[in-house]
């Protein structure tokens, strides 16, 4: 293969990486800003603020259970058959679950199975975002060269953040409709919006050839039976740390976005629309600061660069809070925004931190378990447990509080995880990979 396709097929593969795993994030973040602000009502009447937002976590919540289900069957494929197929099922199963979100009758229309059909369909997103994550940092990761993976690694990163900007600017822009339509048929159109970009993502992946770390694993007939099995087998304590990195991003990113945003609107009585417009601009702090920590993970190290983001959690956590408690909307904006720079600051070293720790030819599955278990107790459990604590506690410090154990619990894992595995080659000049297409 030619300097010049080399070239062109990492970028391919950073591009594909980067539309591809946005779109994804667009759909399962799409259900969290919706569900925050109107579920309560249209799928669960008749319950009390607290009571209405806590049952829609729940649901929300479902997706994150299904994650690792869904990373331990696209993992098996993915470490069998290759990244790149395994990419498009994902994103057509993404797609075709947040489409019918879109179009599924309220409680009012169909009664006690709206709600239950919301629960598969938000499965089914859980299910795809499960396999998506890990198979788009490997097909970033393993075509870079070797002293460009942290950077690499962190374009698929900003996937999530860039996602949540577009879900929360298409949420933004359907509560501008006048009087009630959005309560009653404007809030379906985000969902919708995922037809067509699921088409944009499928033109993207198709372009790109398979890795040539995965070509390496046929040619040397180095393809695992049994993935999932195998990475318990081989790197259990790998599994274990890397899963507790993904706490306090994911644990710090779901409380700025969907508690905040769900607590300000429902309990504080704060206007949507600004809370709205806080995660478009964090969002946006989020991505520049998944991209520059990936790039000083190059530098500094993945362990290094992830630290610095975990310790500034510990340190914003209660600041952050004392600014909700004003109920002042610029204020509780500000806090979401920083929260959400924090999180970035984590993520971005954290894709070639995990691809790093485990076996090529178990990489998609270990590092997509790791991912998706630190997801279920960061990201799923998170939003439910703040609202949990405010209700039993009267105060929502307590929320500031369970941010710092999160942190801790991801400080305890990046010092633990010494021995990686480097999932990627540099494949310029390198004879065992020339000429695979």
């Amino acid at each position: 293969m030619s300097e010049r396709t080399l070239v062109s097929q990492r970028r391919k593969a950073a591009f594909a990486s980067l539309i591809g795993t946005t779109i994804e994030w667009y759909d399962f973040f799409v259900y969290g800003t919706v569900g925050a602000l109107v579920f309560p009502q249209l799928f669960f009447p008749g319950s009390d603020p607290y009571v209405g937002l806590m049952q829609t976590l729940v649901v929300y919540a479902v997706g994150f259970v299904a994650r690792p289900l869904g990373s331990m069957c696209f993992g098996h494929y993915g470490d069998r058959i290759g990244r790149k197929t395994a990419l498009i099922v994902t994103l057509l199963t993404m797609g075709i679950a947040t489409s019918l979100i879109g179009l599924l009758p309220t409680y009012e229309r169909i009664g006690v199975w709206a709600p239950l059909v919301l629960v598969i369909l938000r499965f089914l997103q859980g299910f795809s975002a499960g396999g998506e994550w890990a198979g788009a940092v490997l097909l970033s990761v393993e075509w870079s060269v070797q002293r460009r993976r942290g950077l690499f690694g962190s374009l698929p990163q900003l996937g999530s953040p860039l996602g949540l900007v577009l879900s929360s600017s298409a949420v933004s822009a359907a509560l501008a409709l006048s009087g009630d339509a959005f309560l009653r048929w404007g809030w379906r159109l985000p969902f919708l919006v995922s037809i067509f970009l699921i088409l944009v993502g499928l033109y993207s992946r198709l372009k790109v050839l398979e890795t040539p770390v995965f070509q390496q694993v046929l040619e040397q007939r180095q393809v695992a039976r049994a993935p999932v099995a195998e990475v318990f087998r081989l790197q259990p304590r790998n599994v274990l740390l890397a899963s507790l990195l993904n706490i306090p991003p994911n644990g710090s990113f779901y409380v700025f976005n969907i508690f905040v945003l769900g607590y300000g609107s429902s309990v504080l009585g704060l206007s949507r629309e600004p809370l709205v417009n806080a995660t478009i601009i964090g969002g946006i702090a989020a991505a520049l600061f998944t991209l520059l920590f990936g790039h000083l993970a190059d530098r500094f190290g993945r362990r290094r660069a992830y630290l610095a983001g975990a310790v500034m959690l510990v340190l914003w956590a209660f600041p952050a809070f004392l600014l909700v408690h004003t109920r002042d909307p610029i204020l509780v904006s500000a806090a979401m925004v920083v929260g959400f720079a924090i999180f970035g600051m984590m993520y971005g070293p954290l894709a070639t931190f995990l691809a790093e720790s485990f076996l090529p030819k178990v990489g998609y599955s270990g590092a997509g378990i790791a991912y998706n278990i630190g997801a279920i107790f960061g990201g799923g459990m998170s939003p439910i447990v703040a609202n949990y604590l405010v209700k039993e506690f009267g105060t929502v410090y307590s929320v500031g509080a369970y941010l710092v154990f999160l942190a801790f619990l991801g400080i305890f894992g990046a010092l633990g995880l010494r021995s990686s595995v480097p999932t990627a080659v540099d494949i310029v000049g390198s004879e065992q990979v020339s000429g695979t297409s």
